[in-house]
């Protein structure tokens, strides 16, 4: 009688523990909020991608299907993990609210799998259909002098034109911006690059929560075109920056099943090759992409001061 009741007892301690290491994480959280510019700028968004999971045959030959356009969730259910997903695995940086949001990701799965233990083995027919062990989330951010506005040129050509409902579109997007960005070294004033790997199951809201919080940085999007949706602010046109503008930020976000190795941003030679090997990404690779960009708005101004304050991890090449 003493064994039984003691065991729900144990049962219940990993679930504590559990507990007990995300409050940290919530708070600190809460210390590392971002707090935005009084005055933000318009910006531009484009992109999109899929996490969904390899839909299985109903009858016979291979797994087919990919990954279609349009952020629809996968609907996978992972079950037992191995020790590399019990922390973020991170290529460079990692700080700040990027690298919490990714410890926040895997602290999630391993709290659902206390809770709901490994899923069952399929017994008989079929395997299961092959998918992703784990999700690449990288973030590239480069902060470039105002007179940049052929980039700007470039982003507003790219969204109006990009294919963002397909593989191959989000991977010509891709490289289109990564090579508009190399073709601007002498502008390049500040830059930040992050990555860190998740579970296939919790990939989708970790991409989610990094565009969030990189949208909620504009103050309205006036360029948009996402998931093969094209949208305009037809209330406010877009253009060149007022004439004090200082500073254009650009937002790379991928979510990749690529393992190459980027080498950052601590120099402007690190940038270049990390926008080399980003933009050569593989369309069978890339899962997910956004990119987000200010200002955009005739009038808008984004200050070294915004700057700083909205993006407080870039640093200065």
């Amino acid at each position: 009688m003493v064994a039984a009741l003691a065991t729900p007892r144990l049962l219940k301690r990993p679930q504590r523990l559990l507990a007990s290491l995300l409050l940290p994480l919530v708070i600190v959280g809460l210390c590392l909020f971002q707090a935005q510019p009084a005055d933000a700028a318009r910006g531009g968004r484009m992109g999109g991608g899929s996490f969904r999971a390899p839909s299985m045959p109903r009858s016979g030959g291979s797994y087919g299907g990919g990954y279609r356009g349009g952020y629809r969730g996968g609907g996978y259910r992972g079950g037992g993990m191995g020790f590399p997903f019990l922390i973020p695995i991170f290529g460079f940086g990692g700080g700040g609210l990027f690298g919490l949001l990714i410890l926040m990701a895997i602290a999630g799965v391993l709290v659902n799998a206390v809770r709901g233990g490994t899923a069952p083995a399929i017994g008989g027919g079929a395997a299961a259909p092959a998918m992703p062990r784990n999700v690449n989330m990288i973030q590239v951010q480069v902060g470039l002098l105002a007179s940049a506005k052929s980039l700007q040129e470039d982003l507003r050509s790219l969204a109006s034109s990009s294919d963002t409902s397909s593989s191959a579109g989000l991977q010509r997007l891709l490289q289109e911006t990564t090579l508009a960005l190399l073709r601007q070294p002498d502008l390049w004033v500040y830059a930040n690059a992050e990555s860190g790997s998740v579970p296939f199951s919790s990939a989708e809201s970790t991409f989610n929560r990094l565009s969030m919080n990189e949208r909620s940085k504009l103050d309205a999007e006036l360029t948009s075109n996402v998931g093969g949706q094209r949208t305009t602010d037809t209330s406010s046109s877009s253009g060149d920056a007022d004439a004090t503008n200082e500073f254009i930020v650009v937002t790379l976000l991928v979510a990749s099943t690529a393992s190459a190795k980027l080498a950052g941003a601590d120099t402007g030679e690190d940038l270049r090759q990390t926008l080399r090997i980003l933009g050569s990404t593989a369309s069978s690779e890339l899962m997910a992409l956004e990119v987000i960009w200010q200002p955009e708005g005739r009038g808008d101004v984004l200050s070294a001061n915004d700057l700083v304050t909205a993006y407080p991890n870039l640093q200065h090449l």
